[in-house]
């Protein structure tokens, strides 16, 4: 076989394989953002969703008063950094995590790294604030046939991996139509066909979003005197992870 064959074999074959997104290493290590830009206790329910999801996660909270915090350094020792919810004033979550920190985030997305945002996660991973996708969010509350008028607690009707569910949802956004700047998968939509969670790329990384809370709790629907008989009965949390 002469030299430029085997350089054309060569490129064949490196395009066959998958991108850093597509081959990424199992999750095991997690890194759960934990301060004043996460609302009380959600930080504490992610974990708990991940714990029931598999109980050899390391996992690990991160933040400016947390042991760990937000720099590159730190973020490289994980497998999956999760941005929970939160209250409603996203600029001033943005201004909380620093420009340090949100510059660590956006790097260790770009190199290979994953991203999951959960409500106000979501949020900050609009063009506008973190700039992990290239759109603006919206609240879905008050959208066209969305049954949840406005921000007060609720549980709504989905299509998870297009199976009928409900969710927990407290006035989280909703993910604009894709299109060739901002392509992604649809992961799970809200009742009236917005996009309720989807999966995108950002550089060398992968970004998940969810608008709803598919991690909350039996605690949190007894707190909102919601149902329990409303809780998903699928595996909603588990099938974020499982986009990465």
């Amino acid at each position: 076989m002469n030299l430029r064959a085997v350089a054309v074999t060569l490129i064949a074959f490196a395009l066959l394989l998958p991108s850093p997104a597509e081959a990424a290493t199992p999750i095991k290590h997690v890194a759960i953002y934990r301060g004043p830009a996460g609302c009380d206790d959600c930080s504490e329910n992610v974990a708990n969703a991940l714990r029931r999801l598999n109980p050899e996660y390391q996992i690990d909270y991160v933040g400016a008063q947390e042991a760990t915090d937000i720099t590159p350094q730190t973020l490289a020792r994980y497998d999956l950094y999760v941005q929970p919810g939160g209250g409603q004033d996203i600029p001033g979550a943005l201004r909380s995590l620093g420009d340090a920190r949100a510059e660590a985030i956006r790097g260790y997305v770009a190199g290979g790294g994953r991203y999951l945002g959960l409500c106000m996660g979501a949020y900050l991973a609009d063009d506008g604030n973190l700039g992990l996708i290239p759109q603006d969010l919206d609240g879905e509350a008050g959208r066209p046939g969305f049954e949840a008028p406005g921000i007060a607690d609720a549980a709504v009707q989905v299509m998870w991996e297009g199976k009928p569910d409900h969710v927990f949802f407290q006035d989280g956004p909703y993910i604009p139509a894709a299109d060739p700047a901002a392509p992604y998968k649809t992961i799970a939509t809200y009742r009236n066909g917005d996009v309720a969670a989807a999966r995108y790329t950002y550089e060398k990384g992968v970004v998940v979003l969810s608008g709803p809370h598919p991690e909350a709790g039996r605690e949190w629907f007894e707190n909102a005197d919601i149902p329990l008989n409303k809780m998903p009965r699928g595996d909603l949390f588990g099938a974020l992870i499982r986009n990465f």
